[in-house]
């Protein structure tokens, strides 16, 4: 059978006679597909527009949903997918993750010849089956109290032998599977355990214990999958092909020339242009090049609120569009937009392992095994000890019974999701716009107990703005050698400001781009770059011509440019080198500015005064720092140390380093972090602070402002161009390490208690089970808690509980009352 799949966009507001489209034409069938283009033309002023058979071409569809046969898989991997998900939660190695070893190999082409596997397959894939069988036991276990005494043991045999396959199948040949691999686990351990129930006559109930083993499980998948729901989502959102326009005879594309093709995500180029629907989604990180549209990023930062976007404003990609229509012109491929960054880096981060997680994954295979000997002990040495018998009667529970209730009671079951909570709190800072490298960085966030944040860019706004222009040294009137403040001549201001900007053109640093913006639309001397050299945390050199007027009139200078104390350390005389320096603090516009000095061959220095504010909200952040989180806090600047101030007396930081290196920077990180003894948390916008992030405990990096170089080093990403998610990282690692605590301690107990009373005979072997799978669920409850809202103390947590059940007990006493208001209503 074949298929036809045509996607057009939707024409409505273009204001045009005719639309060509080229649509891809896909035939599909069951062993391929193939796709050809054609190109339509479209009458915009026929009424064929109208007309309800073309209504359906001309619906806009979001590009995530469009061609879904590509999702179409083959049985074989639909096969693993299924079998990656079903409610076992049982990853042997029929998966491509896991080698199979020749012993397994050969028993699974055994299974498949007598179809024991395809069977297997078919009941584990199926979860009403086992809801089935689950309430067939509990209907045989109920019997004796609904069916006649006489008719009590045929109605359980004949309800058992009909739900036992439907779980009993696929536990035998996962557990078979895994122990010819010489693995032994929770599963091999429940399999041993039921089978061996039914060995000794015990059927219904070791059918119970399996039934409810699978609706645990069930129910943990459920709970794990809640904590992997955001990465879902965003796999979701994106699509899977993007609508490339034609540009033809390099003419730029416009909308009344919308000749295009399907052109798959991962396929797109730099600099292809591409249109964007209404309700699609942006495919990569792109520029607006024609049109204008809202957009909401709210599931790739948390922002909420909607933002407009205009010809060329920049888009990430998986920004959906809410209305309009826009081509986009793309900036970065697939693999380097901010939407595959963030899939990419917060699966990566869910599959590091927290140093728990890694014990006990070491641990758990000797454990088990460890239990199997413990659980054989019992069996053969309690009647010799405790005088049991060996098998069960009717006045007592004999010794391989009590074993095969310990067996199962003492499997690491509820220790092995006791990291849920990690990869929990991952997604739950995921949804604020926050991407944590791993499990193992939430732990270092919580031993943290210093906090350093870089000054620009991070505790200011990183918008700079150019206020003055001021000649400082070597400047002199005419024949007069006396230098002067002001400008020796009318273009003397131009031409620093044409040599600075010729320098800091393309630049990232926020300074270099506030010299650019100064310089736009202004009538300045052509300068021309000969060469160029970047010096690290000191400034820029480069080697000018083609000064217009003023010094040098055409012949190759030397200029550099950077902080104060860079340029003046150039100069050979001291005394040179203190006049630049006084100059600074006598300035006529203070020194609380952001300074940079440009120097030309080492004659004129003119100084350039900046701004910069505080961010918003960045008192509330530090202050919430310092007192709920209890951190030492200070600020870690290359800037002076009257510019460092202001920002820190204006955000509250009272422990300054200020006119620091990147180096210097360095060696303060790695230093306080081994005089306190503690972690510390290094905050920055990722531009000149790389070797910072790196030696600190943990590095918080703005992703938007970030080189690649220090995304690659930090341990956390803030989507949002704020600091606000800095308290909440915090917060929420605190909480997490409590929550892990917290599941070991109820995994540990639950273990314990029914293992004790297992083996002293006090509960069934079913009841077992469910002490024990209860307290399985009790951890993933647990860790689904990280979900919420962090919280700094204890007392709080109880605080919310207790508002919690207020609110709820408010709105049934409500309810009640408009319940007996309504029954004492007069009739009328």
């Amino acid at each position: 059978m074949e298929t036809l799949r045509i996607s057009v966009p939707t024409p409505t507001k273009i204001n045009m006679e005719t639309l060509r489209v080229s649509v891809p034409i896909t035939i599909f069938n069951s062993s391929s597909f193939t796709t050809r283009k054609k190109t339509f033309k479209l009458n915009l002023s026929s009424p064929v527009h109208h007309k309800p058979q073309f209504n359906h071409l001309l619906r806009p569809k979001p590009l995530s949903t469009r061609l879904p046969y590509l999702k179409i898989k083959s049985s074989a991997n639909t096969a693993h997918h299924h079998r990656d998900h079903h409610h076992h939660h049982h990853h042997h190695s029929l998966g491509n993750d896991c080698k199979l070893t020749g012993s397994q190999e050969s028993f699974i082409r055994f299974t498949k010849a007598i179809k024991w596997y395809d069977l297997a397959n078919f009941l584990r894939e199926h979860l009403q089956l086992c809801c089935c069988s689950a309430l067939l036991f509990i209907g045989a276990a109920a019997s004796p109290y609904l069916v006649p005494k006489p008719a009590v043991k045929s109605f359980q045999h004949i309800l058992t032998l009909i739900a036992f396959p439907l779980v009993g199948v696929s536990a035998s040949f996962d557990a078979t599977v895994d122990i010819i691999g010489g693995k032994i686990n929770i599963h091999v351990l429940m399999a041993l355990a039921a089978f061996a129930s039914v060995f000794m006559g015990n059927t219904l109930e070791g059918g119970l214990l399996l039934a409810m083993f699978n609706l645990a499980h069930i129910a943990e998948e459920y709970f794990t999958s809640r904590s992997k729901v955001d990465v879902m989502e965003l796999k979701e959102n994106y699509p899977e092909f993007a609508l490339v326009l034609e540009v033809n005879n390099r003419n730029s594309p416009n909308f009344s020339d919308l000749t295009y093709h399907e052109v798959p995500v991962n396929d797109l180029e730099v600099g292809s242009y591409i249109l964007v629907q209404a309700g699609e989604s942006v495919p990569v990180d792109c520029e607006v090049f024609q049109g204008r549209s809202t957009i909401t990023i709210e599931h790739l930062t948390g922002e909420v609120k909607p933002v407009e976007r205009k010809v060329g404003d920049c888009i990430p990609g998986g920004a959906r569009n809410l209305d309009g229509m826009m081509i986009v012109k793309a900036k970065k491929t697939w693999n380097e937009s901010m939407l595959s960054k963030i899939v990419q880096l917060t699966e990566e981060a869910q599959q590091r392992k927290p140093q728990l997680q890694r014990w006990l994954d070491s641990f758990g295979e000797h454990y088990s095994k460890a239990v199997i000997i413990l659980s054989a002990a019992i069996a053969f040495l309690g009647p010799i000890l405790f005088k049991w018998p060996f098998i069960s009667t009717s006045v007592c529970r004999g010794s391989v019974y009590r074993a095969l209730g310990l067996m199962v009671a003492a499997s690491p079951c509820a220790l092995a999701v006791a990291p849920l909570a990690y990869a929990t709190a991952i997604s739950a800072c995921a949804r604020k716009g926050i991407l944590l490298k791993g499990g193992h960085v939430l732990d270092a966030l919580a031993s943290c107990n210093t906090i350093a944040f870089d000054k620009t860019g991070t505790l200011t706004t990183g918008e700079f703005t150019c206020k003055a222009i001021e000649p400082i040294h070597g400047h002199v009137r005419g024949g007069d050698q006396k230098e002067i403040a002001s400008c020796c001549a009318p273009t003397c201001e131009k031409e620093a400001l044409a040599v600075a900007a010729a320098m800091e053109k393309g630049t990232t640093h926020p300074i270099g781009r506030a010299v650019v913006d100064h310089s736009a639309g202004k009538d300045l001397p052509s300068v021309s770059i000969e060469s160029f050299e970047n010096l690290p945390g000191r400034g820029l050199f480069a080697t000018i011509s083609c000064i217009e007027s003023g010094h040098g009139g055409g012949e190759q200078l030397k200029a550099s440019l950077g902080s104060v104390d860079y340029i003046a350390s150039l100069f050979k005389s001291e005394g040179e080198s203190e006049k630049i320096k006084e100059a600074l603090t006598s300035s006529a516009y203070g020194s609380d500015f952001v300074h940079a000095a440009l120097s030309i061959n080492n004659e004129k220095v003119t100084l350039f005064h900046f701004e910069d504010k505080p961010r918003d909200g960045a008192v509330d952040v530090v202050k919430g720092i310092k007192d709920q989180a209890k951190l030492r806090v200070m600020m870690l600047t290359g800037d002076h140390g009257s510019s460092a101030m202001r920002v820190a007396n204006a955000v509250g930081i009272h422990e300054v380093y200020c006119s620091l290196k990147p180096e210097d920077k360095l060696n303060h990180v790695t230093s306080i972090s081994r005089d306190t003894g503690g972690g510390l948390i290094m905050v920055g916008d990722g531009i000149n602070d790389a070797p910072a992030l790196a030696a600190s405990t943990v590095g918080v990096v703005l992703a938007q402002r970030a080189s690649a170089t220090a995304i690659a080093v930090a341990d956390v990403l803030l989507l949002q161009d704020n600091i606000s998610g800095v308290p909440f990282c915090i917060a929420k690692s605190r909480q997490t390490t409590s929550l892990v605590k917290q599941n070991v301690a109820l995994a540990l107990f639950s273990i314990f208690v029914a293992s004790f009373t297992s083996v002293v005979g006090f509960l069934p072997l079913w009841l077992t089970v469910l002490l024990h799978e209860g307290g399985t669920l009790l951890v993933c409850l647990n860790s689904v808690r990280a979900l919420n809202e962090p919280t700094w103390s204890w007392r709080e947590d109880f605080l919310h509980i207790l508002d919690s059940l207020k609110s709820v007990i408010m709105l049934l006493r409500q309810h009640g009352t408009s319940q007996s208001n309504i029954r004492t209503a007069p009739c009328r």
